[in-house]
């Protein structure tokens, strides 16, 4: 069975945790805090969930979901997830992080920035235009009219590849939006942020199409 490491255990993480235990995936998750602070979350996921350190999620999991805030210096256990593709979960937001002039000049997306301080992980944007706790609500069937698509971007098409399916059994259609350079596209106070509570596959590859480069949020 495979298992999805989580490094980053508040809303976002936690939230995907649930909705990869529903589609019959193992986790190992981590905090900040240490494993010993998830009891709760981990007695509420049951036992396809336990707790590790960030090094103990990244090395278990079979690919591995970052749910935290991107930091300049790099803070992920980089050795342990060398070689794993690598879901960021990140959007840049200045008020919360502080200001990056490497983002805000357009030079970089902060995925980019962290594909840099992973250089041996494979990293795709993934999960960043749907809010968490709406993961286990929207989810429908392969077909369903009108059914909901998330967005991805990355520079390697296996990365691509494994989020669509994993999207696929989670209910949602993807569209690809690579490479990382273009990730901007889907994040905060772009199109397809603001139709983050529906939008069809159709109506977000226009919504990507229309976004405009700007300083963000």
């Amino acid at each position: 069975m495979t298992t999805i490491g989580i490094i980053g255990a508040g809303e976002v993480g936690s939230q995907i945790a649930r909705a990869v235990i529903a589609a019959g995936y193992q986790v190992v998750i981590a905090n900040s805090r240490g494993p010993e602070t998830l009891g709760d979350l981990i007695a509420e996921l049951g036992p396809s969930a336990r707790a590790a350190t960030a090094a103990g999620a990244a090395e278990a999991g079979d690919f591995v979901v970052i749910a935290v805030p991107l930091r300049l210096e790099n803070n992920m256990p980089a050795e342990q997830l060398a070689g794993k593709i690598v879901i960021d979960t990140n959007n840049y937001m200045a008020w919360r992080d502080g200001r990056y002039a490497i983002v805000e000049s357009g030079e970089k997306t902060e995925h980019e920035l962290r594909q840099a301080q992973l250089p041996k992980s494979k990293v795709i944007k993934a999960f960043t235009a749907i809010q968490a706790p709406r993961l286990l609500k929207l989810g429908t069937p392969p077909g369903t009219p009108g059914r909901h698509a998330l967005s991805v971007s990355s520079n390697f098409p296996e990365a691509v590849a494994l989020v669509t399916r994993l999207n696929d059994q989670l209910g949602y259609d993807t569209v690809d939006h690579s490479p990382l350079s273009q990730s901007w596209r889907s994040g905060p106070g772009q199109p397809a942020w603001h139709a983050h509570a529906q939008q069809t596959r159709q109506e977000l590859i226009a919504n990507l199409a229309n976004a405009r480069p700007h300083n963000p949020i």
